[in-house]
């Protein structure tokens, strides 16, 4: 006599597995991919022009991490087109903002700089600062909050510098 094979409703265990894989896959393929195509759809929506938006994580601790989503650019005046403020920034530490591609560090009380947040090994957006560094999650690389120098690679290169303004209590990306 032969066993006919279960046909249950219940999910097995090895398509559970399976698709926990996929999953975990799919995550990691988006992690190290570019987002070109998402910030040039973003950009096609807005009439090509970024909005500044208030961060979207919780606020920065003591070790100096923040990220934010949100972002913008140009030099006008008004604080709605700031990418953020200067009580934002943490001495010793910064803010990511990943829809400008852009890290506000404050190295020293009163010093702000800016630097692209764009890995300069794969091309990934880096998104945690801790200990004085900007952390990239796809390789391990570090840079210095301080100058964009690569700490630790294998990132070949340091983080471009980028051209800010600071007026006031706000910060523009120029």
């Amino acid at each position: 006599m032969t066993q006919e094979p279960q046909k249950d409703s219940q999910a097995t265990r090895r398509g559970m597995l399976a698709g926990v894989g996929l999953v975990g896959l799919a995550g990691a393929i988006t992690a190290c991919s570019s987002s070109a195509s998402s910030s040039s759809s973003a950009a096609a929506a807005g009439g090509g022009a970024a909005t500044a938006a208030a961060p979207t994580t919780a606020a920065p601790t003591t070790a100096g991490t923040g990220a934010a989503s949100g972002g913008g650019s140009g030099s006008g005046s008004s604080a709605s087109s700031a990418l953020t403020t200067t009580s934002k920034i943490p001495v010793g530490g910064g803010m990511i903002f990943t829809a400008a591609k852009v890290v506000v560090t404050q190295p020293t009380s009163g010093e702000f700089k800016a630097f692209s947040a764009v890995c300069t090994h794969m091309g990934c957006i880096v998104n945690q600062i801790s200990g004085g560094d900007i952390i990239c999650p796809c390789h391990g690389s570090h840079y210095s909050v301080k100058t964009g120098d690569v700490v630790s690679g294998p990132a070949p290169r340091p983080l471009p510098a980028e051209k800010i303004k600071v007026t006031g209590d706000n910060i523009f990306l120029e």
